[in-house]
């Protein structure tokens, strides 16, 4: 079982308003077409909370906080004793299910060769019969002897669906059983790393219970806020940097992947002029899989820096003054 949410570090409401009302500057270099702007943010990464389908003992917690794990690394294993013990007992139960019905297709057999016995022994004594040479109660007796072997197929043929239905309903409890005991062995969903272990072997667990928190080091972004003027000229899709605060000389590439629809942090029903200038909406840049991963080591949640996004013409090249404080190398 997996639930997942974004980690900020751990005062996430006063990260957040934090990153609301953070300082935000408008870069207008002479004779470029853009204007580039920056506003400082913390890092989210995806949080996955690894959690049991199933009650029960855990048996062993292999990994520890911090570890980087690939994806169907087995981050928890639970007691499947019981469940192993129930596997063994339907088995045996689809085996003798098996028997029955190879029992039954034998019997059926049989009295399918005595039916047709019994019917050409009837059919004989017809013949008879019109030359007069048995009596009405000899073709009655073999007439009741066919009808009997033929009442004896079809409960032989009967007696076989009902084994066959009993070995499919085994095979049915085998493979729940077996899903079962392998949802007892919890893994790592995608690749990343272990930010909190939340129980020890040993430990009895309900349903639902969480055994670790997995950051996905893949799927990292930055959430700032911008005012209205700003906002409303973004695209999802739209080029933008993240520089951290750690380390100033690597700016990230990354894109804008959300740009709220409705403002936040100021009453809903202000509506004066002056007031619309100070509403501000949360804009989310993300930074490629490929990026994070490579800079997973870096990337941690709650990390301070500055989001910067491009408004107008986002087909040209990044203004050199917008660069302020950055390599010349920055990224185009």
């Amino acid at each position: 079982m997996i639930y997942r949410s974004f980690a900020m570090g751990s005062l996430v409401s006063a990260l957040t308003i934090s990153a609301a009302w953070g300082t935000w500057s408008v870069f207008k270099p002479t004779g470029a077409a853009d204007d580039v702007i920056k506003a400082n943010g913390r890092i989210e990464v995806a949080r996955i909370e690894i959690a049991t389908k199933f009650p029960g003992r855990v048996l062993d917690v292999p990994i520890q906080e911090g570890d980087m794990v690939k994806s169907g690394d087995v981050i928890a294993k639970m007691d499947t004793s019981d469940l192993e013990a129930q596997l063994v007992g339907v088995q045996a139960m689809r085996q003798r299910a098996v028997q029955a019905m190879a029992r039954a297709q034998g019997e059926t057999q049989v009295h399918r060769i005595q039916a047709n016995v019994a019917q050409m022994e009837f059919n004989n004594a017809i013949d008879l019969q019109k030359q007069v040479l048995v009596s009405d109660s000899e073709v009655k007796r073999r007439q009741a002897q066919r009808d009997g072997e033929q009442t004896g197929v079809n409960i032989a043929t009967a007696a076989v669906g009902e084994a066959s239905a009993a070995r499919d309903e085994a095979d049915a409890g085998i493979k729940r059983l077996k899903i079962a005991i392998a949802d007892h062995t919890l893994r790592a969903p995608v690749a990343g790393r272990i930010e909190y272990r939340v129980v020890e072997p040993s430990s009895v667990i309900p349903a639902g219970g969480r055994v670790a928190t997995l950051l996905d080091t893949a799927h990292v972004h930055m959430t700032i806020f911008l005012p209205t003027k700003v906002a409303g000229q973004l695209r999802v899709g739209d080029e933008a940097r993240i520089v951290l605060d750690a380390a100033p000389q690597m700016p990230l590439p990354a894109k804008v992947s959300f740009v709220a629809a409705e403002a936040q942090f100021t009453p809903k029903h202000v509506e004066t002029p002056s007031e619309r200038e100070k509403l501000t909406y949360r804009v989310k840049l993300s930074l490629a899989e490929d990026v994070a991963i490579a800079n997973a080591g870096l990337l941690k949640a709650g990390l301070t820096g500055n989001g910067f996004v491009r408004v107008r013409t986002p087909e040209n090249s990044w203004p050199q003054q917008s660069n302020a404080g950055l390599p010349s190398s920055f990224p185009n």
